[in-house]
């Protein structure tokens, strides 16, 4: 887990003018991680009945401690275990090394210890012991000693990144990696995944952004509450939370890259319960707040704008308050339990518990959707929905500028199904012949086909609502569809 540093914190600022709304797919997955930084946990033998007994079917340690390995096998709880960064080196440079690390570590418990995944070292990029030249070579050497105990078709091979690998994260839909670790890292690692079946792990933190720039960052927006939402310029999406905008941005950078069939694995996120005084947000109301909004965010439907169809895997942070880690005070307070095993908060971790959860999530309306079921652009903020007033028109706004409002006329008569018909040349409503008029009528389409919900007029803040009929020359805009 990382701190960010003021930049990396400016973009996470900036994150805040990224889109969303909750895309409901098949459902996602739930883990925990579980850390020992400690020297009052217990065995891992009650460690293991604590996980069944709230029905946390996944686990990520940080290491592949015998008591653990063997304390998990035949409980049906599956295990990501971890390389540390310390063996990166000899991992990368002795094939002999990675054969004997993967007979000790993994060969000797699986499969009655159900070992998925192995992260090869954990946001190497922020290692200080400049570990990063050798993580590639480090990955290629496990996965190919898995192949030759013939474990490489169960176990898939991986690294946590931290978001500051990110040059770029506003908006979320123009996300993409830093410069310096494209051709060195990120290519290669991509192409990695893509060849071996396995996934980015990524470790995502919005208190991280919000705790430095609770100014201007919504506290429900940073807790899945119900909040307006922000919209991504870019792709015009409104999200309702930053968790969403977070992973779009790592999305966006994958596909920069050419690489948007790989898909992602959130290994760490959580909420710290206390901090510091400066440590603006820490309690155990935010904690339970985020981490049980989270657990329904993703139990419901795991997909986010940019890939409605992602089906994620989220590891909470994490198992236990932990006594012995540095830094500040929260640092020792993300735990879901304290060491007695006795709870810091009650949230639920299956789709069963969500029924008595009674914290309120971030608002989940349907996507605007064109003919062809795409996902159009979505604003919640002053829009005036069809079910609280009468007839309503959308406008094209003159001050939006021609660049935006060209392209969101061409997005409302394609991917949103606009009747752009009336504006074609020798049509009712083609005079007055101009950018704004024609625009408006499209706008109003589109706005009216979807049935005047809020959100169906803003296009990226070129569109807005008004309550009398638009005139434009002898054109009549419709009213409804």
């Amino acid at each position: 887990m990382e701190r960010l540093t003021l930049s990396f914190l400016f973009v996470f600022f900036l994150l805040l003018l990224s889109p969303s709304f909750p895309v409901v797919t098949k459902a996602g997955s739930i883990g925990v991680n579980y850390g020992r930084i400690a020297n009052n946990l217990p065995s891992a033998v009650k460690v293991v009945n604590l996980l069944k007994s709230h029905a946390l079917q996944r686990v990520k340690v940080y290491d592949t401690d015998p008591a653990v390995l063997r304390a998990i096998s035949g409980s049906g709880i599956k295990v990501t275990v971890d390389l540390p960064n310390e063996l990166l080196f000899a991992a990368a440079k002795r094939l002999t090394f990675a054969y004997t690390w993967v007979e000790k570590n993994i060969v000797a418990y699986y499969p009655s210890t159900e070992i998925e995944a192995i992260a090869v070292g954990n946001e190497v990029f922020v290692d200080p012991h400049n570990t990063t030249s050798f993580l590639i070579p480090a990955m290629k050497n496990i996965h190919q000693a898995l192949v030759k105990y013939n474990l490489h078709s169960s176990i898939k091979v991986s690294s946590p990144i931290a978001l500051s690998a990110l040059q770029n994260s506003y908006p979320s839909s123009a996300g993409s990696f830093r410069p310096e670790l494209i051709e060195s890292v990120f290519r290669p690692m991509l192409e990695f995944l893509r060849q071996t079946g396995s996934y980015l792990m990524v470790n995502a933190y919005p208190f991280f952004a919000y705790e430095s720039n609770s100014d201007v960052i919504s506290l429900d927006y940073a807790l899945f509450r119900e909040n307006p939402g922000v919209v991504d310029a870019g792709s015009g999406y409104r999200y309702f939370s930053l968790f969403d905008a977070q992973i779009d941005a790592v999305f966006a950078a994958m596909s920069a890259l050419k690489y948007d069939d790989i898909k992602m694995v959130v290994t760490e996120t959580g909420w710290p319960s206390k901090g510091d005084e400066n440590e603006i947000g820490a309690s155990v109301e935010n904690a339970a707040a985020y981490n049980g909004n989270l657990v329904r965010r993703i139990l419901s439907g795991g997909g986010t704008p940019l890939r409605p169809k992602a089906d994620l895997t989220v590891y909470l942070f994490a198992l236990f308050n932990e006594n012995k880690k540095n830094g500040p005070t929260s640092e020792r307070n993300y735990g879901l339990f304290y060491p007695n095993e006795e709870s810091v908060y009650d949230i639920p971790f299956t789709t069963e518990g969500l029924k008595d959860y009674h914290d309120k999530p971030s608002p989940s309306p349907s996507p605007a959707t064109g003919g062809d079921g795409k996902s159009g652009p979505v604003n919640g903020g002053g829009n005036v929905s069809k079910s609280q007033t009468g007839n309503t028109w959308c406008v094209a706004s003159g001050e939006a500028g021609k660049e935006k409002l060209q392209a969101s006329l061409d997005y409302a008569c394609g991917e949103g199904g606009a009747d752009c018909r009336p504006i074609q040349v020798g049509a009712t409503c083609y005079n007055p012949n101009t950018l704004e008029a024609h625009a408006s009528y499209a706008f109003n389409s589109y706005y009216q086909k979807n049935g005047r919900k809020t959100g169906t007029c803003y296009f990226g803040g070129a569109a807005y609502v008004v309550t009398q009929p638009p005139k434009y020359g002898s054109c009549e805009f419709p009213t409804g569809y």
